[in-house]
């Protein structure tokens, strides 16, 4: 989990904070799948998750897709 927690700090406060927090409090109830994707997405680079959690932009992926609607609905403030 400490990797996945230092892959979660990112160039912008709002991401670092939002991935946090989605590590903390939703991560652990996740699916494999789930799981999975968010590796992919902690992969990404900070302007296109920063169009998908804050410009309603949508990726590509449909696993990821799922997964970003999950974080906006629960984690962004």
């Amino acid at each position: 989990m400490s990797k996945l927690r230092w892959r979660c700090r990112r160039g912008m406060k709002e991401l670092d904070l939002l991935l946090e927090r989605f590590l903390e409090h939703g991560y652990a109830e996740s699916s494999e799948v789930e799981k999975d994707a968010f590796e992919a997405l902690l992969a990404r680079q900070d302007d296109e998750l920063w169009d998908w959690f804050y410009q309603g932009r949508e990726p590509d992926d449909a696993a990821l897709q799922r997964l970003v609607q999950r974080i906006r609905d629960n984690f962004v403030l």
